[in-house]
């Protein structure tokens, strides 16, 4: 049991759509990632997923609207619920998530990243 320091954790990679992990809460992890441009429209049919932005601007879109987080804001997506994240600069994001999620939910290829690394 250790305190853990963001920022320096967030300096330990570069790579954007490559989340890191940091923690385990239950049977979660809590990861940090770098976003910048556009992701995938994706789903997560059994997990639900929670962003907390920690620097910048980035925005969900949902087939019915986009919202837009700004630095201290988060959004908790339901499980089933269809949505791409978007990012026009570089954005800093904390996320708790199930040990099963994949960063691309339903949708595999390059961006799909299997093996976590932690940090």
């Amino acid at each position: 049991m250790e305190k853990i320091n963001i920022k320096e954790k967030l300096s330990f990679f570069s790579e954007y759509w490559s989340p890191r992990i940091i923690g385990e809460v239950n049977e979660s992890y809590v990861k940090l990632a770098k976003f910048k441009g556009e992701f995938i429209w994706h789903v997560h049919e059994n997990e639900d997923e929670m962003f907390y932005v920690l620097n910048g601007i980035l925005t969900i879109k949902f087939r019915e609207k986009d919202i837009q987080l700004h630095e201290g804001e988060c959004i908790v997506i339901p499980k089933g619920i269809e949505h791409m994240p978007v990012a026009e600069e570089e954005v800093q994001v904390m996320l708790i998530e199930s040990k099963t999620t994949l960063n691309t939910g339903n949708v595999v290829n390059e961006r799909t990243v299997e093996n976590l690394k932690k940090v």
